[in-house]
């Protein structure tokens, strides 16, 4: 200190933070042994605070403005030191410099992807970005907590934890939302409000009051990306029997300028619609059901499908039916010779050579004699 500086010393004490750094939140006022005279000039301005610290213990704050340093208005500090009325010998006390300003746009983001569990495309890896504001609002946290014996406290020394408590805030959000991914994009402002909720006891925990949050981008890996835009394609196109009428006419356009590709494009379209007519066709000529086609159950006629033992009318046991009886028509055993119910014989002989015959049979395979009304 050169000699009229300490002259001037000597007259007057002023004690301000002039040179104030961007990104510094708290400065401590250097002084020789911390000591201040009585009646000392204190500068704070726009957008500080000065708080007095005596011992540890916070004592008088003080806001924007040029303050005359008395005993008048160092009530708690006059209570703590215990000055007598009119005192103005120098007395020792700290002085800490606040920067009330709001800190403005502060990064926060996911350092490594985010795995959270979605019901349309199971585990997924997310990664998130935004920003928040906040400014100093309790002293004694701020002061008792976080600076200490430091000279300056930076918004980096602070920041660091901040952004850390965002990342955990936005995965508890997500996992108490569920929000689908499919539906995440329009949910930023939800999730944003819910990551402050959050996050603001945090912050005032420290000292500090958040005011604004914003979730700004939230992004999944590439191959997530397309399955969410095929899904969204498949929910616009609706109707894909539509849209396969519509594509096909649009190729039909595409190709009317190209002779080649038009054939080759008609050719193709005639093969499918006859393929689609003949199985038109094949739908309405063929039985609605095979289970209809069967035999006459030898019990009660009723008919019974194909390869069943029982039937489902009667529930007789079925034995496998060969036909009807020549001349009763009752079912018939396979391989019968005789109807079970009138007897009569199921082999006809041929009237010429006497070799045996399907009932029915109007020639012989053997001697090709008529067999008359008899056969």
């Amino acid at each position: 200190m050169g000699l009229f500086d300490k002259i001037r010393a000597e007259f007057i004490d002023i004690v301000e933070w002039r040179d104030q750094e961007p990104g510094v939140l708290v400065y401590r006022f250097e002084r020789d042994e911390h000591e201040i005279k009585m009646g000392a000039q204190l500068t704070v301005r726009p957008g500080q605070r000065a708080v007095f610290v005596n011992e540890g213990q916070i004592a008088d704050v003080f806001e924007a403005g040029r303050h005359t340093l008395e005993t008048q208005n160092l009530p708690i500090l006059a209570t703590l030191k215990g000055w007598k009325y009119g005192f103005h010998s120098p007395f020792k006390a700290e002085v800490y410099f606040l920067n009330a300003t709001e800190q403005l746009d502060r990064k926060w983001g996911t350092a490594t992807p985010v795995i959270l569990r979605d019901a349309d495309f199971g585990m997924v890896r997310l990664r998130a970005r935004g920003n928040f504001s906040y400014k100093l609002s309790a002293d004694r946290e701020m002061i008792s907590r976080l600076v200490g014996a430091r000279q300056a406290y930076r918004v980096d020394d602070i920041e660091g934890q901040l952004r850390a408590k965002a990342v955990s805030s936005f995965t508890d959000a997500l996992g108490e939302l569920k929000i689908p991914m499919l539906d995440l994009q329009a949910q930023y402002d939800e999730i944003g409000g819910s990551m402050k909720e959050k996050l603001s006891g945090f912050f005032a925990g420290l000292g500090l009051e958040m005011l604004g949050f914003v979730l700004e981008n939230v992004t999944v890996p590439e191959e997530v990306e397309k399955a969410m835009d095929q899904r969204a394609s498949m929910g616009a196109v609706g109707n894909m029997n539509q849209f396969a009428q519509y594509q096909a006419a649009q190729a039909l356009r595409d190709a009317a300028g190209n002779p080649g590709m038009a054939g080759n494009m008609m050719g193709m379209m005639v093969g499918g619609q006859l393929a689609s007519g003949m199985g038109e066709v094949l739908k309405q000529t063929t039985p609605a059901s095979s289970a209809a086609v069967g035999k006459p159950c030898p019990k009660c006629s009723a008919l019974v499908a194909d390869g069943a033992k029982f039937c489902g009318a009667c529930g007789a046991t079925i034995a496998s039916i060969g036909g009807t009886c020549i001349k009763c028509h009752a079912a018939l055993a396979e391989g019968a010779k005789f109807c079970s119910a009138c007897g009569s014989p199921q082999q006809v002989k041929c009237v010429k050579c006497g070799a045996d015959l399907a009932p029915g049979t109007k020639f012989c395979g053997e001697c090709g004699a008529s067999q008359g009304a008899g056969a």
